[in-house]
């Protein structure tokens, strides 16, 4: 199980990726716009960098949904290999059965 604080840090940063996308997005749109002045898009960077960090989509980090592993996740299902074997084990995933030979 992953340290509180490191999943509370992460619904943190979700909250405000889902707050400022909209304002983050518009802003970049006017930065990467070459027809506009120079002016308007170095204004537009410089109010870009004044949102929080933490608001940016790049800083989340996918994590398992059960156990907040942040390594070996699988995206299809939202859980890390270690809850996938054992949901697999207990027949939870339809469809998947543990190998053996």
């Amino acid at each position: 199980m992953a340290k509180k604080a490191m999943l509370e840090r992460q619904k943190k940063r979700e909250k405000l990726v889902a707050k400022y996308a909209t304002k983050r997005a518009a802003l970049k749109e006017i930065v990467n716009d070459e027809s506009k002045p120079m002016e308007e898009r170095f204004r537009a960077s410089l109010k870009l960098a004044k949102l929080p960090r933490n608001s940016a989509a790049v800083r989340l980090h996918n994590r398992c949904q059960l156990t907040g592993r942040p390594h070996a996740y699988y995206r299809k299902l939202k859980v890390s290999r270690i809850m996938l074997r054992e949901l697999a084990s207990f027949g939870q995933i339809p469809g998947m059965v543990k190998s053996s030979w």
